[in-house]
Parts: C-alpha cells; sequence; structure tokens
C-alpha cells in the first residue's frame, strides 16, 4: 500500500512540493500529486487535525534527520488506500464523519 500525505494549505500545492526531495516533511523525496480537494469556509487547521486524528491508525511512524542532523517525525504520512481517502473527504464535507471510524487491518471506514 502507498503512503499518503494528507495536508491542508490555502496555497498553491504544486508550489508546497516543489522542494520536497529536500525535506524532511516530504520524506527527503520527490513527490507527486495524485489529487486535491477544494473545500470553501473551512478553518484548514481544525480540518487537518480531524483528519489526521481519523487516520491515526495508519500513521506512518518515521524519524528521519535533516540536513542539520535533527530529527523529524513527519506527522501528515498515512498507509491509507486513495479511495478511502476519497471516502474520508466525502464524509468529511457533509459533516458525518465524526460518526466514523478507519479501521487499517481492513484498509475501509466503518460505523463507529
Amino acid at each position: 500500500m502507498l503512503q499518503h500525505k494528507i495536508g491542508v494549505t490555502g496555497g498553491d500545492v504544486k508550489r508546497r512540493f516543489g522542494n520536497a526531495k529536500n525535506e524532511p516533511t516530504f520524506l527527503l523525496a520527490d513527490v507527486k500529486v495524485v489529487t486535491t480537494y477544494n473545500f470553501v469556509d473551512i478553518n484548514r487547521v481544525k480540518v487537518e487535525k480531524l483528519i489526521h486524528k481519523f487516520f491515526e491508525p495508519a500513521w506512518l511512524k518515521v524519524n528521519l534527520a535533516d540536513r542539520f542532523g535533527k530529527v523529524i517525525n513527519p506527522r501528515e504520512w498515512f498507509l491509507v488506500p486513495l479511495p478511502v481517502i476519497d471516502e474520508a473527504v466525502e464524509l468529511l464535507q457533509k459533516g458525518s464523519i465524526v460518526n466514523y471510524r478507519y479501521e487499517p487491518e481492513e484498509a475501509k471506514i466503518v460505523l463507529g
């Protein structure tokens, strides 16, 4: 299963990824944008925290050293299939994501 970086930005996504291979936040690797979602009138910080908490059971736990040797623990990478992320975004937009949870062993969203 591929790891996906899930984050919320108010800026240009491609520009945000421009220097990815030099940033521990991006796992010191080139990345590609697989999909983006548009939200209107949201609190970006709250939405990002909510989606990260939702997918926390699938969080990719990795530690990387930056170019200065400082250990970084990127928090926005998850081992979740893209269709499940799509489903979670749909639930988030409907306001019903709080009624569900992510089940990593089954790689699916379930009630609860």
